[in-house]
Protein backbone atom coordinates (compact mmCIF):
# COMPACT_ATOMS: atom_id res chain seq x y z
CA UNK A 1 0.00 0.00 0.00
CA UNK A 2 1.08 3.23 -0.58
CA UNK A 3 1.40 5.95 1.91
CA UNK A 4 -0.83 8.78 1.58
CA UNK A 5 0.02 12.09 1.32
CA UNK A 6 0.32 13.86 4.88
CA UNK A 7 0.10 17.22 6.13
CA UNK A 8 2.52 18.05 7.72
CA UNK A 9 5.65 17.84 5.15
CA UNK A 10 8.79 16.30 6.64
CA UNK A 11 10.86 18.24 3.68
CA UNK A 12 9.64 21.60 2.71
CA UNK A 13 9.87 23.93 -0.12
CA UNK A 14 10.32 26.98 -0.52
CA UNK A 15 7.46 28.79 -2.59
CA UNK A 16 10.41 29.59 -5.36
CA UNK A 17 11.00 25.87 -5.52
CA UNK A 18 7.58 25.24 -5.73
CA UNK A 19 7.27 27.28 -8.57
CA UNK A 20 9.94 26.23 -10.47
CA UNK A 21 8.73 22.68 -10.23
CA UNK A 22 5.40 23.72 -11.68
CA UNK A 23 6.21 24.99 -14.46
CA UNK A 24 8.53 22.59 -15.63
CA UNK A 25 5.77 19.60 -14.81
CA UNK A 26 3.59 21.94 -16.99
CA UNK A 27 6.40 22.03 -19.62
CA UNK A 28 6.69 18.41 -19.42
CA UNK A 29 2.91 17.78 -19.93
CA UNK A 30 3.31 15.90 -16.67
CA UNK A 31 1.40 18.20 -14.36
CA UNK A 32 0.48 14.89 -11.64
CA UNK A 33 3.92 13.48 -11.38
CA UNK A 34 5.58 14.53 -8.05
CA UNK A 35 9.52 14.81 -7.09
CA UNK A 36 11.18 12.34 -5.81
CA UNK A 37 14.19 13.03 -3.61
CA UNK A 38 16.45 10.92 -2.01
CA UNK A 39 20.11 9.92 -0.29
CA UNK A 40 22.46 7.62 -1.20
CA UNK A 41 25.68 6.22 0.01
CA UNK A 42 28.52 8.31 -2.24
CA UNK A 43 29.66 11.91 -2.76
CA UNK A 44 32.91 13.68 -0.90
CA UNK A 45 30.63 13.66 2.54
CA UNK A 46 29.46 10.12 2.41
CA UNK A 47 26.31 10.78 1.69
CA UNK A 48 24.63 12.56 -1.91
CA UNK A 49 21.09 14.05 -2.52
CA UNK A 50 19.25 13.30 -5.55
CA UNK A 51 15.92 14.13 -7.33
CA UNK A 52 14.28 13.13 -10.31
CA UNK A 53 10.72 13.17 -11.49
CA UNK A 54 7.98 10.39 -10.62
CA UNK A 55 4.62 9.39 -12.04
CA UNK A 56 3.85 7.53 -8.74
CA UNK A 57 4.94 7.14 -5.26
CA UNK A 58 6.16 3.28 -4.64
CA UNK A 59 5.38 1.30 -1.46
CA UNK A 60 6.72 2.63 1.95
CA UNK A 61 7.11 6.21 0.72
CA UNK A 62 6.54 9.08 2.89
CA UNK A 63 4.48 11.37 0.57
CA UNK A 64 4.24 15.32 1.25
CA UNK A 65 2.03 18.03 -0.90
CA UNK A 66 3.26 21.23 -0.69
CA UNK A 67 0.68 24.07 -2.54
CA UNK A 68 -0.23 20.83 -4.97
CA UNK A 69 3.32 19.82 -5.53
CA UNK A 70 3.85 16.29 -4.44
CA UNK A 71 7.13 15.04 -3.07
CA UNK A 72 8.19 11.38 -2.48
CA UNK A 73 10.48 10.24 -0.10
CA UNK A 74 11.59 6.66 0.10
CA UNK A 75 12.26 5.49 3.93
CA UNK A 76 15.88 5.40 4.03
CA UNK A 77 15.89 8.70 2.97
CA UNK A 78 13.69 10.13 5.35
CA UNK A 79 15.80 9.67 8.04
CA UNK A 80 18.66 11.97 6.60
CA UNK A 81 16.06 14.58 5.06
CA UNK A 82 13.32 15.18 8.26
CA UNK A 83 13.51 18.76 8.80
CA UNK A 84 15.27 19.93 4.95
CA UNK A 85 14.06 22.44 3.49
CA UNK A 86 14.13 22.24 -0.91
CA UNK A 87 15.40 25.76 -2.28
CA UNK A 88 15.15 26.82 -6.09
CA UNK A 89 18.05 29.60 -7.22
CA UNK A 90 19.03 30.54 -10.97
CA UNK A 91 22.40 29.74 -10.06
CA UNK A 92 22.70 27.04 -8.37
CA UNK A 93 19.10 24.99 -9.21
CA UNK A 94 17.89 23.01 -6.93
CA UNK A 95 19.58 22.49 -4.00
CA UNK A 96 18.67 20.90 -0.05
CA UNK A 97 19.24 22.71 3.31
CA UNK A 98 19.68 20.21 5.93
CA UNK A 99 19.42 20.57 9.40
CA UNK A 100 20.76 17.16 9.97
CA UNK A 101 24.03 17.68 7.92
CA UNK A 102 26.48 18.12 9.93
CA UNK A 103 29.53 18.85 7.11
CA UNK A 104 28.71 19.69 3.40
CA UNK A 105 30.52 19.50 -0.06
CA UNK A 106 31.41 22.84 -1.62
CA UNK A 107 28.67 22.11 -4.13
CA UNK A 108 26.12 21.41 -1.83
CA UNK A 109 25.25 17.57 -3.53
CA UNK A 110 27.06 15.80 -0.66
CA UNK A 111 26.26 15.83 3.16
CA UNK A 112 27.47 14.12 6.21
CA UNK A 113 25.57 13.20 8.53
CA UNK A 114 27.92 12.24 11.31
CA UNK A 115 29.85 8.90 10.61
CA UNK A 116 30.02 8.59 6.78
CA UNK A 117 33.29 9.12 6.25
CA UNK A 118 33.84 5.68 5.47
CA UNK A 119 31.49 5.88 2.22
CA UNK A 120 32.75 9.38 1.13
CA UNK A 121 34.75 9.70 -2.35
CA UNK A 122 36.34 12.32 -3.91
CA UNK A 123 34.74 15.12 -6.42
CA UNK A 124 35.72 17.35 -9.00
CA UNK A 125 33.67 20.44 -7.27
CA UNK A 126 36.62 21.94 -5.28
CA UNK A 127 34.79 20.63 -1.74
Amino acid sequence: MVAAAQTVPAVAMTPAAVGQLKRFLEEQGTPDYGLRVFVSPGGCSGLSYGMTIDEAAEEGDEVFETDGVKIMIDNFSAMYLTGAEIDYTLMGGFLVRNPNAVASCACGHSFDAGGNEPTARGCGCGG
